[in-house]
């Protein structure tokens, strides 16, 4: 099997097609296979990479937490590109990914032709930071306690995951079924290594705004904990589109597949093409008549 080593963890990776590269970043309950539907699409004209990150078999499971942070996280997506030999690409990542994916941006911009995060922001609301921080260490507890397959079952039915449930009942069995094999000392470590201590989307307001790499950020309009996030990384992020799926929770490249990807490709097309702008300035005039 193929592995990328990052500072001497090895992460599997798999990849398809030829052309500009897309390096896709799976979020906390899944894993590289949730990008199949974009291998599948994308790779007809761009060559496509999916790893699983640390934690997630058959890529090495450290048994340090310390060996699990954003930071690192973010250095594991430069790895594997340099493993790669791939100078430049677009980064494509959902949830815990998306947060990897915005945070590539603001330390490898140079390595970024364009970033999307799909419902980035889960744990930035300030009102609800201390139960996100207690939520985290009872669901990683889970985990050491129950193992995955009983450590999940809340969480999969979470209020921004029954959309996908409802809608594709066969997609979510799948998706559900292949959580459960995670292991469960990955996922307790990612919980406290990386998504406990993160930090908010909000705290990154200085640097986003002066983020010049194109920036898609996508949030179905059901996941509530990250629709605010996405509104503000627009509002302050003078590179950012935002889009809003309707009726749709968390993981949107799952949810709606063929719609995510004929989105994608539009945003591609106009970063490819050299039609991407930063947002006009004169959008941002405070009077309600223009001037």
């Amino acid at each position: 099997m193929p592995y990328a080593n990052a500072n001497g963890v090895q992460l599997y990776y798999e990849e398809a097609g030829r052309g500009t590269p897309i390096v896709f970043v799976h979020e906390f309950a899944d894993d590289l296979n949730s990008w199949e539907a974009q291998m599948r699409f994308f790779s007809r004209r761009y060559r496509c990479v999916a790893f699983n990150a640390r934690g997630y078999a058959p890529s090495d499971v450290p048994k340090a937490v310390s060996k699990y942070s954003q930071a690192i996280a973010t250095d594991d997506i430069a790895a594997v590109m340099r493993h790669l030999k791939i100078r430049k690409a677009h980064i494509i990542g959902c949830s815990m990914g998306g947060y990897a994916t915005i945070h590539f941006g603001l330390r490898y911009a140079r390595m970024a032709l364009s970033l999307t995060a799909i419902g980035a922001g889960y744990g930035s609301d300030p009102d609800k930071r201390a139960q996100f921080m207690r939520d985290t260490e009872v669901m990683a507890k889970r985990f050491d306690e129950l193992g995955t397959a009983e450590a999940i079952k809340p969480y999969q039915v979470g209020p921004a995951r029954v959309q996908f449930q409802n809608k594709d009942p066969h997609g979510f069995a799948h998706f559900c079924a292949e959580f459960a094999k995670h292991s469960a000392l990955g996922s307790a470590n990612t919980l406290r290594g990386v998504q406990a201590k993160r930090p908010t989307i909000y705290s990154l307001e200085r640097a986003l705004k002066k983020l010049k790499v194109p920036l898609h950020v996508v949030s179905g309009d059901e996941d509530n904990l990250c629709l605010e996030p996405g509104l503000f990384i627009k509002r302050v992020c003078p590179a950012a589109s935002f889009t809003v799926v309707a009726n749709t929770g968390h993981a949107v490249n799952r949810e709606e597949p063929d719609l995510f990807n004929r989105l994608m490709a539009e945003f591609l097309a106009a970063v490819d093409t050299g039609r991407w702008r930063l947002r006009d300035p004169r959008s941002l005039v405070k009077s309600t008549m223009a001037k």
